[in-house]
């Protein structure tokens, strides 16, 4: 491609609404163009990225024996009311009605639709195991589209759905997309770690996340440098109690004090002199329509996804103040377990072994202190209910871990018979019994690999791809376009080198040197070569690499064999 013929509009000034690099220079680099929050328009060579990127997704998926399909876009909310996604999506999923005045949804995701299309379809154990793919645009109201493609209302999804007779046939499905995901993710230049994670709404036991380690990421993983053991915060186990209360061991007489206008754990503890390990938070929940009282150490955070995964609830919220007063008799920020009737008190195992503790009294400014355990009160169920903390060990070897931020990009589900109980996926087996197909998913956010890859791939010039996704392969650069001579020998190389098979861009616009290069730096190209009067007198080109910045000489005629040794 002819830079001249070409829709390559870069900036020099980054986007006033981006908080990320990967959004910076997408824009900058003349990728993407929002349209409005949430939605983005790809130009060229986005479409270019997005296009090497879906090739190599094909390449794997149809290398495991999975197919592809193409789904549509509007569903009827039937299917999702039968499976109770509906609800429990809520608001994330855009509904609008047709000129008939039928309902419709925009799909957030697809599985209630294939598993449809496989109920009519499949008969009889002989078609499976089955595994079935596809690309597609997915729909979601974010409440707050943010970060460019990583958080967006409109993304594109790979989703992958193996069906198969038993649960031995889907450990073998799933371990061929694990392994086909590991592969997708190393072609396209990404460091990533596989991850335990919380299935969440898809629903199934055993869930893995692709996380890519990244300052700019919303999701936060654990890991240990000795075990290799990897999990996303949600779901990383604690052991108890964490670091030991440091409190006298003696039972002093529990006592009522005043707090006025104090509810916060940094409050109260700068208030009684005391550490925020020395108290007990006393959270009132609501889980399906019943209030439940939960306990953790003050200097932990409840972790909802342990907490609604050990209730098994469907909804579990944080109660309003009127559901508080209602439950506990005082105000928000005034809870504890002291002489709480009628509500089921669930406690973290961090409280375990604690004594002569702090505890909200259950009035308006008051607290209890020296408040134990057995004597002033007790826990109905123990569980581990905290977010795992820097201080905590390996939950599989014990030795130290670290808590960073990443981006997920794929997730793989065995989910089991959720969906096709549901919607009547059955098959009939050897012995003509009717059996409920069992199912997997595997996600992948197509964007959401640029974008990683920008994170992981950047300098203070801009992008630098690998060479698996990059827009193009090489820039051929003559430093003067209207010199003929240089004009001449920059088209033969260009002509050659696309002849031989390489994604070329020719910068061929008569503009100065210094702005050619700062174009193809942010713009990220993995090799560039110049052509220029004084090296073209000894009969050489000059290469230069992006991501090392090292530059050579190689002769102008034998410039097709020496680029197969780089590239």
């Amino acid at each position: 491609m002819k830079w001249s013929e070409a829709l390559i509009p870069t900036l020099k000034e980054n986007p006033s609404d981006a908080e990320v690099i990967s959004h910076k220079l997408m824009v900058r680099a003349g990728l993407v163009r929002k349209l409005i929050a949430g939605a983005y328009s790809y130009l060229p060579l986005g479409v270019k990225v997005l296009n090497k990127v879906e090739g190599i997704i094909r390449q794997e998926m149809n290398k495991k024996g999975a197919q592809e399909v193409l789904l549509p876009a509007i569903h009827p909310p039937e299917l999702w009311k039968k499976t109770g996604r509906y609800d429990l999506i809520g608001e994330d999923m855009i509904k609008f009605k047709d000129r008939h005045g039928r309902e419709m949804v925009l799909g957030p995701t697809h599985e209630e639709i294939i598993t449809n299309l496989i109920a009519s379809e499949i008969r009889s154990y002989r078609q499976l195991p089955l595994t079935l793919y596809q690309i597609q645009t997915k729909f979601r109201d974010e409440p707050r589209p943010r970060f460019g493609v990583i958080r967006s209302c409109e993304f594109i999804m790979k989703d992958a759905y193996s069906f198969d007779a038993n649960l031995e046939g889907l450990e073998k499905s799933y371990k061929k997309m694990y392994d086909a995901y590991c592969r997708i993710f190393e072609h396209c230049g990404l460091n990533y770690i596989p991850v335990e994670a919380d299935p969440g709404f898809m629903g199934g036991n055993v869930s893995h996340e692709f996380m890519v380690p990244a300052s700019s990421g919303e999701d936060v993983i654990v890991t240990c440098d000795s075990c290799k053991y990897a999990a996303s915060v949600a779901v990383a186990k604690c052991f108890e109690p964490g670091t030991k209360n440091p409190g006298p061991k003696t039972r002093e007489a529990i006592k009522e004090v005043s707090t006025p206008g104090v509810s916060t754990v940094e409050k109260v503890s700068q208030l009684l002199k005391v550490k925020p390990s020395e108290l007990v938070k006393t959270l009132i929940y609501v889980a399906d329509g019943t209030g439940l009282a939960v306990l953790v150490r003050g200097d932990f955070d409840i972790n909802e996804t342990k907490l609604k995964n050990i209730l098994k609830a469907e909804i579990l919220t944080l109660a309003d103040e009127k559901t508080i007063e209602k439950l506990t008799g005082g105000p928000l920020g005034y809870s504890g377990p002291v002489n709480l009737k009628g509500i089921k008190i669930i406690a973290d195992s961090s409280v375990k072994g604690m004594n002569n503790f702090v505890t909200g009294a259950n009035k308006k400014d008051k607290h209890l202190i020296n408040v134990n355990l057995q004597r002033d009160f007790k826990a109905d169920e123990w569980a581990d209910l905290r977010f795992i903390t820097e201080s905590d060990t390996c939950p599989k070897c014990k030795g130290s871990i670290k808590i960073g931020h990443a981006i997920e990009v794929g997730h793989t589900f065995k989910l089991g018979t959720k969906y096709t109980k549901a919607l009547g996926a059955m098959y009939l087996d050897k012995e003509g019994k009717d059996r409920e197909i069992i199912m997997g998913c595997y996600g992948i956010g197509v964007n959401r690999i640029i974008a990683s890859c920008i994170e992981q791939n950047n300098d203070k010039d801009g992008i630098v791809w690998p060479l698996s996704i990059s827009p193009y392969e090489i820039v051929v650069i003559p430093i003067n376009i209207l010199d003929d001579k240089l004009k001449t020998v920059s088209e033969k190389i260009y002509k050659d080198l696309t002849d031989a098979g390489y994604d070329v861009l020719f910068d061929d616009r008569d503009e100065r040197a210094g702005i050619k290069f700062k174009d193809i730096d942010l713009i990220g190209i993995p090799l560039r070569i110049v052509i220029s009067e004084k090296n073209l007198k000894d009969g050489n080109v000059e290469i230069k690499f992006r991501n090392t910045q090292k530059t050579h000489f190689i002769s102008e005629k034998e410039i097709i064999k020496e680029v197969k040794k780089f590239l």
